[in-house]
């Protein structure tokens, strides 16, 4: 693949539900090391676009290339394993199982174990070592042994994003993880995925605006399913359409 091509590109991607149009002609690119936010009203299609990048939605219509590959058509564990994880579809958190096994699982994952070891995965040090370097890097790692199911709501979102970077991904489609964070827990969040950028491209799906200005190299809107626009976070800021549609005209 060229240096130039970019990491992922969407032409043209539809998606219907009966007589409701959820994506229509959605096209856009992600280039490598790039954080590329998707902003929108309720109901614009977001979701919707996420789970047909992540190949959990086939499209009616367009075509995906990922890193290179024509994607199309690729089952969702096809399109992980070239590199493509969505955050919560593929990292669904252990509640019974420890802050530290529920991220050796995804290691365990990414390495081609048997799940039939799961049992064992919290004892083998392979595993353990490359978990507890992300666990750090989240801040996580003081609480390794607590159960996942006991972490505050912010807290389980990063550790999440920990199972997802335990895949190796190239790019990471991040539907909201920031909802239902207070202030604080937030402004973690924001400080944690800056720190990534560079090192991951990011799909990013967010309400939050001060999130979305704070980390995007580039910014889509989407209205009714429709690109409205795309450009920098000051463009798209500036753009008359896109503040009478979502960001609001004061």
């Amino acid at each position: 693949m060229s240096v130039a091509e970019p990491l992922l590109k969407v032409e043209s991607l539809q998606k219907h539900f009966g007589g409701v149009t959820a994506t229509d002609a959605v096209s856009l690119d992600v280039n490598a090391g790039e954080v590329h936010a998707i902003i929108g009203p309720n109901g614009a299609g977001k979701t919707t676009l996420i789970a047909q990048l992540s190949g959990m939605l086939r499209s009616d219509a367009g075509r995906t290339w990922f890193d290179g590959h024509d994607i199309s058509v690729m089952s969702a564990p096809e399109r992980a394993q070239l590199g493509l994880a969505r955050s919560f579809q593929i990292t669904s958190v252990i509640a019974d199982f420890s802050v530290l096994h529920n991220v050796a699982l995804a290691v365990q994952a990414r390495t081609g174990s048997s799940f039939r070891f799961w049992r064992n995965a919290h004892e083998d040090v392979a595993l353990n070592a490359p978990a507890l370097d992300l666990l750090s890097g989240l801040g996580l790692a003081d609480r390794a042994e607590q159960l996942a199911g006991n972490l505050a709501h912010g807290d389980q979102r990063q550790l999440e994003i920990a199972m997802a970077l335990a895949l190796a991904p190239k790019l990471l489609l991040l539907d909201e993880p920031m909802a239902g964070m207070g202030s604080a827990e937030s402004e973690a969040m924001i400080s944690y995925l800056t720190a990534l950028k560079g090192r991951y491209a990011m799909l990013l799906v967010e309400h939050d605006m001060d999130a979305v200005f704070a980390l995007a190299d580039r910014v889509t809107v989407l209205v009714y399913g429709r690109v409205i626009a795309t450009g920098t976070p000051d463009e798209v800021r500036a753009d008359a359409a896109v503040r009478e549609a979502y960001l609001g005209t004061d």
